[in-house]
């Protein structure tokens, strides 16, 4: 159970007594009992339990001062392994300004990545165990997984070879060889970005490539883990001489860690049990690339003698918000939620958190921007305040209000909107089209739709992150452009282009600190004055691929929210649109939300709600309509068609000659649904035919006579 590493919680000390030497101990004073009693602790195996905001990097490097203070191990035989390397500059740091190690003539405590770590390791053995065969660092593997995806028989656009490398990464990350790969995926239920066999085949062509006949290899990042690994297992004489220089290993965020890191670990450390960890299993939020919090949930099977300390004094944040961050955690459930931490705010109390239901998106971006203002005004820096979503596609709307509030910000962890590949991609290709001669009362969103259909937009979001992702951004380009033609309906493409340039050029970086905007995955290990937790809304936070998956994914997404909270300091904001547009169909707010809502917040559903929309249904059965196709169609996907064949073949050519004169692609005219919907509804008058997807005022002006008439010669006759 995961119970094991929390009931056998070493007792804090007492509170220290004002008069105590200790306090003035640079190591140990001002420290709090739990994390004394973590510093203090015996060498030998020591897990951590950290919550958020307790101070675990104050702790972790006053552990390693006090065992060197107390001689009971050099800084040269240290070895502090973080997961970045701005955390391995800072443990530095703050080891200097405690007097150890960064003076002429002394050593230092390593403190690396898990990557640079086997790196510096490998250059050093490597001729031990390979002899004159030499490697290098392949620090760009898309040439080499594009040659395997083509061989392979795949496609090779950027994102599928983008998605077959995090596919690849997961692989390795967690021990997987092509060999058993199909079968592990298969296990897994996992969401791969191409079927599983062709993945394999990807995979095996990738290895093979990197080793030459003459026995040089490139290795990529994993294999610096791995080779290290295999090297340390296969050579007692490296494994004594690297042991006999580290004796004490501190690793950070265990939680993160996966099975090629446990394993380097593992071959690190021998039969010995000198190993602190650091970790909360409920900030676990990197299970897509294979980390796991099991080696963390299971230290106390391991090494059944050790030292186990939970920090729950959280320093951070006002009580307020610890005490939501509680209830968020609180209703989780799993294995993971069995080492929950219970914070206890240590800092001065703060306003409340507050909710907000917005009627849609851009309401959304409007009152929140509104809020942020306030805070400026109040004294609050624009630096420390904090938009953070699900996925960066949420990000556009929000930098919209901001340009036109004229507050500066910055994006962290992706591309500002108009900066991302696909977006230029985009903007150059609707220039483009713009430029052709386009007939008056063109359908310009219809026409935005087909150009970035041909740029990857279809109508369901695709497997493979870095897919998704650039899905993700094009449909919020689509909805962007269905706002400003509904704001406009006389609004022409050349007009719509200008009218994005323009919003494009508007949003430069900024050349002073302003409000970040973040993902919430981007956003961990920070922290800010104000957050602002926008979009929860189910499909988004739980996001749909994890809904449709399992509730451990589910749980995931809850841990995100958890992180989420807990960035805050002072002023938390949680907010949530009821549509993606004005008007639009109405979504359902996150099930986390559930309980956390006070009775008398606005936002509470004590209060009136707004009635859902009934929505279309289908003229066959009358069941709602759940997607485009089958609104299009105005029937279920399974409900029979009454399709006038001939008709459809009339109203192609007809759509043919009429592109023709135009000198437009036929799209332009009507798409293959919408012509195919007229050949099954077959309307009969303005009224009916306006009421099909696809045809708005504009087209029924132009062409409503004619489809009439097709429809009615066809009838009579």
């Amino acid at each position: 159970m995961a119970d094991d590493i929390v009931d056998r919680v070493s007792d804090p000390l007492p509170e220290a007594d004002a008069a105590d030497p200790i306090i003035a101990d640079p190591i140990i004073g001002g420290l709090d009992p739990e994390q004394r009693a973590a510093v203090l602790a015996p060498r030998g195996p020591v897990c951590v339990l950290a919550g958020a905001g307790t101070g675990k990097t104050r702790t972790i490097t006053r552990r390693i001062a006090h065992l060197i203070d107390t001689g009971q191990v050099n800084p040269g035989q240290v070895l502090a392994v973080t997961f970045t390397a701005r955390a391995a500059g800072e443990m530095r740091g703050r080891l200097r300004s405690l007097g150890i190690g960064g003076t002429r003539g002394t050593e230092s405590v390593a403190a690396a990545t898990f990557h640079a770590a086997a790196m510096r390791q490998l250059r050093y053995f490597w001729p031990r165990a390979f002899g004159n065969a030499r490697w290098e660092l392949l620090d760009n593997k898309f040439p080499v997984i594009s040659r395997s995806a083509r061989r392979a028989g795949l496609d090779t656009a950027t994102d599928t070879i983008r998605d077959l490398a995090s596919e690849i990464e997961w692989a390795k990350a967690s021990l997987i060889d092509p060999e058993h790969y199909v079968e592990a995926v298969t296990r897994a239920d996992r969401d791969t970005p191409a079927p599983a066999a062709k993945v394999a085949a990807v995979y095996s062509h990738y290895e093979d490539a990197k080793v030459a006949a003459d026995g040089d290899r490139m290795l990529d990042f994993d294999d610096l883990l791995i080779y290290m690994t295999q090297i340390l297992v296969a050579d007692p004489g490296v494994a004594e001489e690297f042991r006999a220089r580290y004796r004490c290993f501190v690793v950070d965020e265990y939680q993160d860690v996966t099975p090629v890191q446990q394993g380097l670990l593992n071959a690190w450390l021998g039969d010995r049990d000198d190993l602190t960890v650091v970790g909360d299993a409920n900030q676990t939020i990197y299970t897509f690339t294979g980390a796991t919090p099991t080696y963390l949930l299971d230290f106390g099977r391991r090494f059944p003698e050790a030292t186990v300390v939970r920090l729950i004094r959280d320093y951070r944040s006002t009580p307020q918000v610890v005490d939501l961050a509680n209830r968020v955690i609180g209703a989780a459930r799993g294995r993971i939620a069995g080492t929950r931490l219970r914070l206890v705010g240590q800092r001065e109390p703060g306003p409340e958190p507050q909710f907000a239901e917005y009627d849609d998106e851009p309401k959304a971006a409007t009152e929140v921007t509104a809020e942020i203002s306030k805070l400026i005004d109040a004294g609050v820096p624009p630096a420390e305040i904090a938009i953070l979503y699900r996925v960066n596609a949420q990000s556009e709307t929000y930098e919209q209000a901001l340009t036109e509030a004229g507050i500066p910000y910055q994006v962290r962890g992706g591309e500002a909107f108009f900066t991302r590949t696909e977006i230029r991609q985009a903007m150059r290709q609707l220039t483009v089209v713009a430029g052709r001669e386009l007939p008056d009362g063109a359908d310009v969103a219809a026409v935005v739709r087909a150009v970035l259909g041909e740029l990857g937009l279809s109508q369901e979001e695709p497997s493979g992150a870095q897919a998704r992702s650039r899905w993700q951004s094009l449909n919020a380009l689509a909805t962007l452009t269905d706002d400003l033609v509904a704001e406009n309906a006389a609004l022409t493409l050349p007009e719509l282009t200008a009218e994005l340039s323009a919003r494009a050029a508007a949003r430069h970086p900024p050349t002073v600190q302003g409000v970040t905007l973040s993902s919430l995955h981007a956003a961990k290990g920070l922290e800010w004055d104000a957050v602002f937790l926008v979009g929860l809304i189910d499909g988004s936070l739980p996001i749909n691929q994890a809904i449709k998956a399992s509730w451990e994914e589910v749980e995931e997404e809850r841990r995100l929210f958890y992180v989420g909270v807990t960035r805050a300091r002072e002023h938390l904001h949680i907010s949530w649109p009821l549509a993606r547009n004005e008007g639009g169909r109405a979504r359902r707010r996150s099930r986390f939300l559930t309980d956390l809502v006070p009775d008398d917040s606005p936002a509470s559903r004590v209060a009136p709600e707004r009635k859902p929309r009934r929505g279309p249904v289908c003229r066959v059965c009358g069941s709602r309509l759940m997607d485009s196709t089958a609104t299009l169609l105005g029937r279920c996907a399974d409900c029979p068609s009454d399709l006038d064949e001939e008709l459809l073949i009339a109203l192609k050519d007809w759509r043919r000659e009429r592109a023709q004169a135009k000198q437009v692609p036929a799209f332009v005219v009507f798409s293959d649904k919408t012509l195919t919907a007229i050949a099954e509804q077959r309307p009969t008058d303005n009224a009916a035919l306006v009421s099909i997807s696809g045809i708005g005022a504009s087209k029924l002006a132009e062409y409503g006579d004619d489809i009439i008439g097709l429809i009615k010669n066809r009838r009579d006759g």
